[in-house]
This record gives structure tokens, C-alpha cells and sequence, in this order.
């Protein structure tokens, strides 16, 4: 093991002044780097420069979130981990295995999920970049950005100073990325060779900032894992501005007294959010949060169509087969009888249950029908959707993949939502990835990933060749005990499971 960290080394000049951060075992890391400033309510502006030298080794804070941050299921698979929050959050993390401005290596920048209400950079253990900065010879940066109402509360109808309230939380995505194309050669990295990539909310903002035209010079490919989906919707124009209308009235608040929002402590503003939440939404308005659209962000590609940034962006798209295992709470054991697994399989599906049981032989003919049990349509049919779109529309390559493999967790519990990141990252920390099949997968899927990042196509000696995604060529890449590649294979499973399967429905909390 070795450890650098002296008064003089290392030290990076950014454009705003300079850093020191630390080595370990070969890669470079600094933590917790400013890159925006914001008053509340308010685009991004660029950090103030500064004399010295300013440390950068730890990490920063965490945006604010409404609802406290609790255990989730299977916490001893994720790693979960807690730091304090703020709501000055605009800061990054930088993995780079050099400091030479010559070098030019790939640059992958993580965007957290949590949908656009929660989460963080370092939520996760598996999300820390180093491994996949070492293995994959990349420079991986990962960002904190405004969230809940901090980040999309539409107060446009209140003047032209609110005018981008909506979506202030992708206008600090926007400016990490300006900060990359600004500064990131300083670490090693290419700005001409930049890749977005996240996973279910941050996956959702990677196809968001692929319809932001002041994003579309600052990234070059991109990829979306688990954030295709039914389940969060965009909120209209006119929905978001009655949730902004609903908390200026229970704040007692209005036109001209609106600034006030801008000074009243945070927990004022959760609280009034979660009353008019809970009452709106019984009205049926949609509460969740959302970019909303304005004149930085027309709206999302299946509503509006693809832009012209997002048809020439090459693109991975792909998810794990089980997602919502993640909030449904029953499991099943796969030691039971077949008669057993077959009772509840006919109990879930009712009249589909005989038709799924055959479609899902077909599609899985090696896995145990506990699995069916678990199986996702919620994410995978929008996917199949948005790919079908994507490749109509699109003159970049596009690129799937899904995640099938079985844990070794309460006899075995296939892929759920979040369960790629150790093996995107390559950082099998947590107890279930403590085993060869996932240390195998971490390597392929990582491995896939820093190609993807590299040369824009995912293929490397590590796994079967994988073919685009095309119109009469449906590819899908598999990744599971043994990675293959297969076409259109799951689709009848998956529209007839969304036909049977009782709806989830994820709502916020009030």
C-alpha cells in the first residue's frame, strides 16, 4: 500500500485556484472539490477564486433531502453509508491515476440516483471511483447537486428571477460539467472525451441533460442504467406551478413577499411541501420531483422526441431483471417445492400466471420460477420502448445490456435495483458481492463500462462480443453466470407481465 499526502504534493492549479489532494495505491484522489456557488432558487454561478492552496481530501456535504435518510432493504448488500448535508452541495469527487496534463485519459461522470428528490455521491460505498479509475485507466468524477425543492421548485409564475427554478438542480449538473471541460486535463483527463453515466434517478438526469442544450457541448457519450421508467413521471408546467402555489399559500407567502423563500430555514419549506404534497396529489396532481420544462429543458425524448444532441450521442442503456425487488418486501425461498413455488407464482398472477410461467421459461429456461416471482416490467417495458424510439431516431450507436444474475443471498435472490453498482464499479465491498460469480461480473461489467468511456463501444476481451442495438437486431447483453448475447428475448415475457403484475407505485413520502 502506498499514501501520499505532503504539504507541496499533489497539488493541482484549477482555473479557480489550487488543490491539494492525496495518492493512494496509485490513484489520485481529491474530495469534495467546489465547483458552483448558488443562492437558492438560482442558476449556478462558477466558485470565486481563491489564494493558497485549499484541501481537498475529504468529502463535502450532501444535499438536503425532506425525508431522513433511513435504512433501505438489503443494507448489508449495498454498503450504505451517511455524511452531513447542506444546502450548499455543489461539490465533486475526482479518481485519476495521473496528474499529467498530456496523458488525455477517458473521463466517466457518475450522476447519483435517488430520483430527483434524494441520494447522494456518497451514498453508496460502491459508488467511490477508484477501482474503475485504476482497472479501467479512466477519470472518474462523481457530483453533488440541488434536489427536492431546492432543485425543482417551479416558482416561474413569481418573476423572471425564478424563471429557472425547475430545473436548478440540472443547471448545477450543467456546471459540474463545464468545471470538467474547464479543469479535468489538469487531472489526466480528456474534456474531449467525457462520458455521463447513472443509474435509476441518475440515469434519469443523464436523458435529461441529453435534451439541455447548454449541456450538449460539455459530454460525449452516455450511458443510463435503470432510469427508463413508468413509475416517476414528469411533472407538468402547470402541476409544478400549483405545488409552488400551494407552498407560498401554506407559508402565507405571495407575490410580493415571495423572496422570502429565499431566507426562511429549510425545514420551513419541507414542512409546507409536505402538506400541499399530501394534498395535492389526492386531487390527483403529480407531486413528484422533476426537471421541469422551462426554457433550459424541453421535456423528456419519448414526450417531446430525441434532440439533435441525443440522436448523436452513442449510448448504453440496460437494468437488472428484478428492480422493484428493492420495495416489494416478501421473499421467497428457493428450497421449496415446486408445488409451493407454483401456488404462489398462480396467487400473484391469477389468470396470467399459466402464460408467464410459459413465457418466462422461454426467456429464462436455466432460472427457478422464484424468480418470476420478482420479475420487472416497470422499467424493463419503458426501456424496450425508449430503445425501439432510440434507434429510429438516433445516427450514434446504441448499446443494451441486463443484469440477470442470481445473489447468493436467502438462497438467492436475482438482480434488484442498484445491485449493478459494485460490479459497474468493480468495488465488491459488501457482504453479497464478497463471492467469484460477482467478482467475475464486476470485472466484465466494468471492464465494458471503461471501453464504452474509451472508444464508445462496450466490446473487450472479457466478454462475448456485443452487438448494437438496431431495428430487426434487438441485442441485449446479458450479463449473468455465463454473458451472452441475445436478441429481442424477453419481450412477450414483459408486456404480458405488465399485463398481470399489481402495479407499484412509488410515491413521496409525506
Amino acid at each position: 500500500m502506498s499514501f501520499l499526502c505532503t504539504f507541496s504534493e499533489p497539488v493541482v492549479e484549477t482555473r479557480s485556484g489550487r488543490l491539494r489532494g492525496f495518492m493512494m495505491d496509485g490513484i489520485y484522489q481529491f474530495r469534495g472539490v467546489k465547483y458552483a456557488e448558488a443562492e437558492r432558487f438560482q442558476p449556478p454561478v462558477p466558485v470565486e477564486p481563491w489564494e493558497g492552496i485549499r484541501d481537498a481530501t475529504s468529502y463535502a456535504y450532501n444535499c438536503l433531502t425532506v425525508n431522513s435518510p433511513g435504512l433501505k432493504p438489503y443494507g448489508m448488500d449495498f454498503g450504505m453509508r451517511y455524511w452531513p448535508q447542506s444546502e450548499t452541495c455543489q461539490y465533486l469527487n475526482v479518481w485519476t491515476p495521473s496528474l499529467d496534463e498530456n496523458v488525455k485519459k477517458p473521463v466517466m461522470v457518475w450522476i447519483h440516483g435517488g430520483g430527483f428528490s434524494d441520494g447522494s455521491a456518497l451514498e453508496l460505498v460502491s459508488y467511490d471511483g477508484e477501482n474503475l479509475s485504476r482497472e479501467g485507466d479512466v477519470v472518474v468524477v462523481s457530483v453533488n447537486h440541488r434536489l427536492n425543492l431546492l432543485g425543482f421548485l417551479n416558482l416561474s409564475g413569481y418573476g423572471e428571477k425564478y424563471a429557472l427554478s425547475g430545473t436548478a438542480g440540472m443547471l448545477d449538473l450543467i456546471m459540474a460539467l463545464r468545471w470538467v471541460q474547464d479543469n479535468i486535463a489538469r487531472f489526466g483527463g480528456d474534456p474531449d472525451n467525457v462520458t455521463i453515466f447513472g443509474q435509476s434517478g441518475g440515469g434519469m438526469k443523464v436523458n435529461a441533460l441529453m435534451q439541455m442544450p447548454a449541456a450538449s457541448g460539455l459530454f460525449h457519450k452516455a450511458m443510463i442504467e435503470s432510469g427508463i421508467m413508468d413509475l416517476l413521471k414528469e411533472t407538468s408546467a402547470e402541476d409544478s406551478r400549483r405545488v409552488a402555489d400551494g407552498i407560498v399559500e401554506e407559508l402565507g407567502l405571495d407575490r410580493e413577499t415571495i423572496d422570502e423563500l429565499q431566507r426562511l430555514p429549510y425545514e420551513e419549506l419541507a414542512q409546507a411541501w409536505k402538506k400541499t404534497a399530501a394534498r395535492l396529489s389526492r386531487e390527483g396532481v403529480n407531486v413528484d420531483w422533476t426537471p421541469v420544462p422551462n426554457a433550459s429543458y424541453p421535456g423528456e425524448a419519448m414526450r417531446v422526441g430525441f434532440s439533435e444532441k441525443a440522436k448523436a450521442t452513442p449510448l448504453v442503456v440496460g437494468g437488472v431483471v428484478a428492480e422493484q425487488l428493492l420495495w416489494r418486501g416478501k421473499l421467497y425461498d428457493p428450497a421449496d417445492p415446486m408445488e409451493t413455488k407454483l401456488r404462489h407464482v398462480r396467487e400473484q398472477y391469477g389468470e396470467g400466471a399459466e402464460i408467464l410461467l410459459a413465457e418466462f421459461q422461454k426467456a429464462y429456461p436455466d432460472k427457478d420460477i422464484n424468480d418470476l416471482l420478482y420479475l420487472d416490467s416497470g422499467f424493463r417495458k419503458p426501456m424496450l420502448k425508449y430503445l425501439d424510439a432510440r434507434v429510429q431516431a438516433a445516427t450514434a450507436p446504441t448499446y443494451a445490456w441486463m443484469l440477470t444474475y442470481d445473489f447468493p443471498v436467502y438462497g438467492g435472490l436475482p438482480a434488484w435495483h442498484g445491485s449493478n453498482h459494485a460490479l459497474t464499479f468493480n468495488q465488491c465491498i459488501a457482504p453479497v458481492f464478497h463471492e467469484p460469480g460477482s467478482r467475475r461480473l464486476a470485472v466484465q461489467m466494468s471492464q465494458s463500462w471503461a471501453a464504452f468511456a474509451h472508444t464508445g463501444n462496450p466490446n473487450n476481451p472479457e466478454i462475448p462480443t456485443w452487438t448494437q442495438y438496431s431495428a430487426g437486431n434487438e441485442t441485449t447483453m446479458v450479463f449473468d453466470s455465463e454473458c451472452a448475447e441475445r436478441i429481442d428475448y424477453d419481450r412477450a415475457l414483459i408486456f404480458a407481465h405488465d399485463q398481470y403484475c399489481p402495479k407499484l407505485k412509488l410515491r413521496p413520502s409525506f
